[in-house]
């Protein structure tokens, strides 16, 4: 049975072997710190209402124009791929198996360590609709600069453990999949009340799946459906919820 650490039909993963073109260390340096300075656009003091779109736009197009600096016209191309229904059924159903994982581990967590609820769930249950649509529609480009902050540190992973450690890919591969969680992880610690635990299993493991989309499909495109496909589930069922026990007998 094929695993998504087996080779598949898809390209290979980009940049770590010299393909499609090699980036030096210094390149790796400037791409990582493009990647940091997109997830601190997110905590720039806009005002509320339309503004959110700016450092939701932000948080991709930083890190991507750095690569394309130092990576050339290749670059995008290289990440992005075009659409395949199959690439559409495997987006949906790793966003699903991941919302059966999240409640799975998410309930573990809270029944040991108790967790911390997501604020933007309650303030979107009281909020109108069209803040609720605003909402959505700059969730999809921040939710692409997640998958930019997973993505990026896990093909510098692979190149430095294949490069200056001499690992083997397959090694390689399941060492960056593993600690490329840990950005993903560690930036939610402030919208879950800075909960340590809580980010490191559930966030965490929740991003080890999410990440499978990628590491199957080779294409960016793939796991950044996922993952809006995962948080829309996530939020229209909190909504859905809400608005049953908000309802009056």
């Amino acid at each position: 049975m094929p695993t998504p650490f087996a080779p598949s039909a898809a390209p290979d993963f980009p940049f770590y072997n010299g393909q499609p073109v090699a980036l030096t260390g210094r390149a790796w340096a400037l791409v990582l710190l493009a990647v940091s300075l997109g997830l601190a656009s997110l905590y720039l003091p806009l005002p509320a209402g339309h503004w959110r779109l700016v450092p939701a736009l932000l948080f991709p197009l930083i890190p991507l124009l750095a690569l394309r600096a130092v990576a050339g016209p290749l670059a995008l191309p290289a990440l992005f791929r075009r659409l395949s229904a199959r690439d559409v059924l495997l987006a949906a159903g790793i966003a699903m198996l991941n919302v059966f994982v999240t409640f799975v581990v998410g309930a573990a967590v809270a029944h040991w360590w108790g967790t911390s609820a997501n604020p933007a769930i309650n303030a979107l249950g009281q909020q109108g609709a069209a803040d609720t649509v605003l909402f959505f529609a700059a969730s999809v480009p921040q939710l692409l600069g997640e998958e930019l902050l997973t993505m990026l540190p896990l093909l510098a992973l692979m190149a430095w453990f294949t490069g200056r450690l001499g690992l083997s890919r397959h090694r390689a591969l399941v060492w960056a999949w593993l600690l490329s969680a840990l950005p993903f992880a560690l930036a939610h610690l402030p919208t879950y009340q800075w909960n340590l635990l809580q980010c490191l299993l559930v966030i965490g493991s929740a991003r080890l799946v999410l990440s499978l989309a990628y590491l199957r499909s080779r294409n960016l495109w793939v796991s950044a459906l996922a993952h809006v496909l995962n948080d829309w589930m996530l939020f229209g069922i909190a909504l859905t919820l809400g608005a049953l026990t908000a309802r009056p007998a």
